[in-house]
């Protein structure tokens, strides 16, 4: 795993972070955070929960889905992917306690576990907050403004609400490196 602070310059931050949090910014209702799981007889299904999220898609499937997709060329110019699987923002509101979701990986539907270790997943911070990301093996990345942590794609991993802001915000990236 590899954590970068500041990763971007200043200004292009602040160009990033001012749009993504504007009232400009499309986002779009997601009923469930937790991913799919599986059950006995091989059926996907979603776990029940109270919890829901905004998302924001810029690329799938290698393949351009916002009109905003250009805002995130600056992170794709440093990452340099040779393949994207998926970018996408998360918005998810402020809860009185912290609340962690489910581990996941989050191509495990897509991929084997064998091709999965070949793909990368990095997570870039929008805004600062009291939020973390957790790893199964109990390590812990704060929501840091500007920060980027990389990892591969097969580690399992969660995310969580936050306290001290209104809401935590961060874009998801998933590519083959």
């Amino acid at each position: 795993m590899k954590i970068q602070d500041n990763f971007l310059d200043k200004h292009k931050f602040e160009e990033i972070q001012t749009f993504i949090m504007s009232d400009n910014f499309s986002w779009y209702y997601i009923d469930n955070i937790d991913y799919q799981k599986i059950d006995s007889n091989g059926k996907s299904y979603y776990p029940p929960s109270d919890r829901c999220m905004f998302t924001h898609v810029f690329y799938f499937g290698e393949a351009p889905r916002s009109q905003h997709s250009n805002i995130v060329e600056p992170i794709l110019n440093i990452i340099n992917p040779i393949s994207l699987w998926r970018i996408k923002a998360n918005h998810l509101m402020k809860t009185p306690h912290i609340v962690e979701d489910e581990y996941h990986i989050d191509m495990e539907f897509v991929m084997t576990k064998e091709k999965l270790k070949q793909w990368t997943t990095s997570i870039f911070y929008i805004n600062s907050n009291d939020g973390y990301t957790e790893f199964k093996d109990g390590t812990k990345v704060e929501s840091v403004a500007n920060r980027l942590i990389t990892f591969s794609s097969d580690l399992q991993h969660r995310g969580t609400s936050c306290t001290n802001s209104k809401r935590r915000i961060l874009i998801n990236f998933n590519y083959f490196k």
